[in-house]
């Protein structure tokens, strides 16, 4: 099977999704609450990635890794391989941490993820702080009840922006822990809640 390889994105694109409250010409942010259907695997051969479906069943979002290994470098792109995000995994003092890039990874990064203080006390749970570093500003990543699978997305004032549970069936059989529905609130860029999917499914290897 042939590779399909990402597009990179012009600096005009990039510039238009550039952070979480960007224009209303951003086809990433809209004003009701969205969902998706995310699978941790890559259709491509069925090895390591993501697939995000919307509501309607459609693909929207994709990482493939050909490696079929868990990868230090993966590309967040949609249905037709254009690039939104890069996401590389870093490893400093043994503690890793993870930087978000629009496009190819050629400018600064957008965003960095590092393990919160509590987690690195062994507290219960995990959790994640999420730095902006257009304006400092910061989210965190943390899981539900002990639940690998489950995690929210809240914002600096601590209220939820995204969250994800295990994917249920219409008859109610709940799935494996690699396919969750994921719902992001209004006004809130879910390109760049699919970046911190990525950083997540990095965490757990599943990619």
């Amino acid at each position: 099977m042939a590779k399909v390889h990402p597009l990179s994105i012009s600096k005009t694109d990039d510039a238009s999704t550039t952070s979480t409250s960007s224009s209303s010409n951003n086809k990433y942010l809209t004003s009701k609450r969205e969902t998706f259907t995310i699978w941790m695997k890559s259709l491509v051969m069925q090895g390591k990635g993501c697939t995000a479906f919307d509501e309607n069943g459609e693909i929207v979002y994709r990482i493939d890794n050909y490696d079929n290994k868990h990868s230090n470098e993966v590309y967040l792109m949609d249905l037709r391989g254009k690039l939104l995000f890069t996401v590389c995994e870093k490893k400093m003092c043994f503690f890793p941490s993870w930087k978000g890039y629009k496009n190819n990874g050629a400018n600064k990064p957008l965003f960095q993820v590092r393990k919160s203080c509590r987690s690195i006390l062994g507290k219960k749970g995990f959790a994640y702080k999420v730095t902006m570093r257009s304006d400092g500003s910061c989210y965190r990543l943390e899981g539900l009840s002990g639940k690998s699978s489950e995690f929210r997305i809240t914002d600096s004032n601590g209220g939820v922006v995204a969250e994800t549970k295990r994917k249920q069936s219409s008859s109610g059989v709940v799935l494996g822990d690699d396919v969750f529905t994921l719902v992001v609130e209004p006004h809130v860029d879910h390109s760049f809640i699919m970046a911190l999917v990525t950083v997540y499914g990095l965490i757990r290897h599943q990619i």
